[in-house]
């Protein structure tokens, strides 16, 4: 039954008691308000309660009525099949309802139903409403319908706007006449006004981003963005005094000033990224970058504190200098309908913009801007020197990894690599001139922190910053040996400006580092890192990392150091409180791990220290993945001497495969990685290890992400763990198998197979039967069919086949059961393959088929499955003797060409083999089961002679026929093959 206007009342009673604080009277209501849900009408009363002026005090009950309001909305708006929904004509009264009632009070309830409508009009588009958060879609049909709709909101929104902004600058002039009287309406209408009209721009922004098609994909010009930019660059220039006027008598207008000026410079940056063509117009292009250029080089005294208005100035020219759409294009032609390229429509606009740029930027300007970039953003201020004194750590964070468009300094910078690198020829002098200007003005004996010093740490960031270009023009040696070093030499404590950026300059530079100034390069880190100042000693940390990770990193060089190296870390990691700092430090140490060979002398000391981290990092999980991350580079650093570091590996490990833990999202996979990588390095299994196999099981029914690292845990359980891992697990390698195969797609199962293989020539008569539903399923991946036209399936199916002819060979009769199962003719039917003739000689058919897409000894072992199906008291055996036997032919033959390698390849195994008293490791025990695979051990030659003998026994006269088929020069290869006279 429908709800009406007669049940306002009682609805304001269920609602103000569901708030109740006894739930003897809050239950029922609630409950009740649960039942009205789903009525006609109900929407309607609770809108009638949230939109009545006599309520306007009874908040709490507005403010439940628009929650449950919401709810209704979201669940009944659309149609659904369980539910009848809202009637079109309830949705017609509830939408006139909204609209008149925007000038809501209570900003709570006013966001959500201003979050209600945008919802709604996204819904009910293009029939019923529009509004702006269709612009958010991204289908092309709905970005085509915000595109139809926003040229009927744009005219009237700009109107809308321009008026506004008159009314704002007119009201602003008028502020100091009217600062005594009693104007505060006015003052509040004014600054309603002000927000309506940065709405208004936002719209504007939306509109015109989303509400055309970037015309650096259409070629095609966006009007409004020629239209309204030189607006916007001039309203910002009319707002922009007011920045320094109104801060002391209005500071509620001065902060929508710097608001306005900071918006609308964000949005000419989104016209440029956008429509960068249409940007690209002289009157556009030249009038922003002349602007943004004399406000970076040239700004009003005030400006200098306004600095999220220079950052988005810069943001702009950087943009600008990086714009590929304005450089010069290579590519190919593309035709528009009129017979002009496309390309050289690009061209041309790209060579327009291209003149623009050169005319705002001669080499003088450009000279000047780099100048002013380095002299006056650069360098510190007093600001940055208090709050580095004050949290070292967190001053070395904010320059090392913040955003570049967050800060000044950060922006300034991003900005003189990209003008550097267009401008390298011209810009590389000027920098190697003034670095060495500064260094003369202030020498590496001065303590005082001066104007001098300061700017000399900046002139040292700029040659930091662009040193791949700049080392045409500056010798790192003579650098580094004439003044870096000596600075280092320095330890009064206000050198550590320059010591920190020293630390920066030697890990950016490198790659430019000769072998002869290497060593000094790695004791000034090393010498850093021992420092007192922790924005120094971090700095260094990550210059480290850097050289540590080059290719041409000399170890000989860095090993002495390594003592002394470790123990700087232990400390460094031990003195810092964020934790940023500390997964820095654990860094350094991972790299150290993996890339030095000295770690089996400092393993006890690396063993206490991983313990400790292990125990502080609770609950973060970030710090923990690194922890992750070096105790797998310590297990595979120490190789067989492994298990030493158990004690502590071992817990670790078995928290971090556990499916059931907090953490296990972040933490499973670099868990897993350690696992596979423990196992790799173990000397032998431990019961520890041995029990873990069966949380595997849980991580693959959660999910197939991590299955390359399973089957390489797999392997390695299989070669390490034997005869022992089979016994304690033979289920749960069943029920991975049978998980994976059938489930996963061709790459997963490529990846699969190997493990089924090295089963079963390990465990050639326990496994088969523990495995039989995965076998079964291999079946019907070598009798299905589509891989004619897909390499991948041919894979799939020729290493399927490859399995089960091993099968054949080393446990026939499990093969034989296999196909002659019912349960294996039922799979087949259910998967629609039809079986015309007995199952085994269908697998003869594949193995025919699919012998050239095998490997070398998979040939063989199809070759002896081959031989073997010789030997079967079926006369279709003959039907198939000539292929047979050619493909046997073509493996001894084949074979014979490449035994030569085989057997240096096995003597040169057997001459590697552990010494005694050493531990086999896992490649040798790989190479070991290779080896000992019983097919190698076995004769194709002999085989087939001695199966073509029973052939022959068994089919007499018929044998005789169809060997009397075969063509000669095949039967004489056979001979040959065979070694017959």
């Amino acid at each position: 039954m429908a709800l009406s206007a007669s049940d306002v009342a009682a609805m304001y009673s269920l609602l103000a008691n569901s708030m109740s604080a006894d739930h003897r009277i809050r239950g029922p209501a609630e409950e009740a308000l649960a039942q009205s849900e789903s009525r006609p009408g109900f929407c309607s009363c609770l809108l009638e309660l949230i939109t009545a002026k006599d309520l306007a005090s009874q908040v709490d009950v507005r403010l439940m009525a628009t929650v449950y309001f919401k709810n209704s909305i979201n669940r009944y708006w659309r149609h659904r099949r369980d539910s009848s929904g809202i009637s079109n004509e309830e949705k017609v009264h509830l939408r006139q309802k909204l609209l008149m009632h925007l000038r809501e009070e209570n900003d709570q309830i006013a966001v959500m139903l201003a979050v209600l409508i945008s919802k709604i009009a996204r819904i009910d588009y293009p029939k019923e409403w529009t509004l702006k958060e269709l612009s958010t879609k991204r289908l092309t049909a709905d970005q085509r319908n915000f595109a139809e709709i926003s040229s009927h909101f744009f005219d009237y929104s700009w109107r809308l706007w321009q008026s506004d902004v008159q009314t704002i600058l007119h009201g602003f002039s008028a502020l100091p006449q009217s600062y005594n009287s009693n104007t505060g309406d006015q003052h509040h209408e004014l600054y309603l006004t002000c927000e309506r009209w940065l709405l208004c721009s936002k719209i504007i922004r939306q509109l015109i981003i989303s509400g055309f098609q970037s015309d650096s994909k259409c070629f095609q010009e966006v009007r409004p963005v020629k239209e309204v930019s030189p607006v916007l660059l001039s309203a910002i220039q009319s707002f922009l005094p007011y920045y320094s006027s109104f801060q002391e008598q209005y500071p509620k207008f001065w902060d929508f000033v710097k608001r306005a000026c900071t918006k609308l410079m964000k949005i000419l940056v989104a016209f440029q990224s956008r429509h960068p063509y249409s940007f690209g117009d002289k009157f556009v292009l030249s009038s922003v970058m002349d602007f943004c250029l004399n406000r970076i080089t040239d700004p009003e005294p005030y400006l200098l504190s306004f600095e999220q208005f220079l950052i988005q100035c810069m943001v702009m020219i950087k943009n600008i200098l990086e714009c590929k759409e304005y450089k010069p294009s290579l590519t190919g032609r593309v035709m528009d309908e009129n017979g002009v390229s496309l390309e050289q429509m690009k061209k041309n606009i790209s060579s327009a913009v291209g003149g623009v740029l050169t005319s705002l930027l001669p080499n003088e300007r450009i000279v000047h801007l780099c100048n002013v970039l380095i002299t006056r953003y650069f360098v510190l201020t007093a600001s940055d020197l208090e709050e580095w004194y004050r949290n070292p750590e967190s001053f070395h964070h904010e320059q090392d990894m913040i955003q570049w468009t967050e800060k000044l300094r950060p922006c300034a910078e991003a900005l003189y690599i990209v003008l550097f690198e267009n401008n390298s020829q011209l810009l590389g002098p000027v920098v190697v001139s003034l670095l060495q200007e500064t260094m003369n003005s202030c020498p590496t004996s001065v303590t005082e922190i001066t104007p001098a010093l300061l700017l000399k740490e900046a002139a040292y960031g700029a040659a930091a910053y662009v040193y791949y270009e700049l080392s045409n023009y500056l010798s790192f040696k003579d650098w580094f040996n004439g003044a870096l070093s000596l600075e280092l030499s320095n330890e009064h404590p206000n050198l550590r400006i320059i010591h920190r950026k020293v630390a920066v300059i030697l890990g950016q530079w490198v790659s430019e580092i000769k072998d002869d100034t290497k060593r000094p390069v790695y004791c000034a880190l090393i010498r850093l890192l021992q420092g007192k100042d922790l924005s120094v000693r971090l700095a260094a940390c990550r210059s480290l990392c850097l050289h540590i990770e080059d290719a041409n990193f000399s170890q000989r060089e860095f090993i002495d150091l390594l003592p002394i190296c470790w123990d700087s870390c232990f400390k460094l990691f031990e003195e810092v409180q964020e934790f940023d700092s500390k997964v820095q430090v654990l860094n350094l140490i991972s790299i150290l791990i993996g890339h030095v060979s000295e770690v089996i002398p400092f393993a006890n000391k690396l063993v206490q220290f991983f313990q400790k981290v292990w125990e502080e990092s609770s609950g973060e999980s970030l710090l923990q993945i690194q922890l992750l991350v070096a105790l797998r580079n310590f297990v595979v650093a120490l190789g067989y001497q492994s298990p030493i570091c158990y004690n502590i590996l071992l817990p670790i490990l078995e928290n971090g495969i556990d499916i059931n833990s907090p953490d296990e999202l972040n933490l499973l996979e670099d868990s897993m990685l350690l696992w596979e990588a423990t196992l790799s390095q173990a000397p032998s299994m431990v019961p520890q290890l041995l029990s873990y196999f069966s949380r595997l099981v849980g991580i693959m029914e959660r999910s197939f992400d991590h299955l390359q690292v399973a089957v390489n845990i797999i392997e390695d359980y299989i070669i390490l763990g034997g005869n022992d891992f089979l016994s304690m697990h033979a289920t749960n390698i069943a029920k991975i198998l049978d998980l994976v195969v059938g489930n996963v797609n061709d790459k997963g199962l490529l990846s699969v197979l190997p493990v089924i293989d090295i089963l079963i020539q390990c465990f050639p008569m326990e496994v088969p039967p523990l495995i039989s539903s995965t076998l079964q399923k291999l079946i019907v991946i070598c009798l299905s069919g589509g891989d004619d036209r897909d390499p991948s399936k041919t894979s799939v199916k020729a290493s399927s086949a490859a399995i089960l002819a091993r099968l054949l060979v080393m446990n026939t009769n499990s093969l034989a059961q296999l196909t002659s199962d019912p349960s294996t003719s039922l799979l087949l039917q259910t998967s629609s393959i039809p079986v015309q003739e007995n199952i085994l000689l269908c697998l003869v058919d594949i193995w025919l088929d699919k012998v050239d897409n095998v490997s070398s000894i998979q040939k063989k072992t199809i070759g002896l499955a081959l031989s073997i199906i010789l030997t079967l008291r079926l006369p279709q055996v003959l039907d198939k003797l000539d292929q047979i036997l050619s493909v046997c032919t073509s493996v001894i033959l084949g074979r014979n060409d490449d035994s030569t390698e085989e057997e240096s390849s096995g003597d040169m195994t057997s001459s590697t083999s552990p010494d005694e008293g050493t531990i086999p490791s896992k490649e040798f025990r790989k190479r070991q089961i290779k080896f000992s695979d019983r097919i190698n051990q076995l004769s194709l030659e002999d085989s087939v002679r001695e199966n073509l003998q029973t052939c022959a026994a068994i089919h007499g006269e018929s044998f005789n026929a169809a060997m009397s088929n075969m063509h000669p020069s095949a039967f004489a290869q056979l001979k040959q093959a065979l070694k017959m006279p």
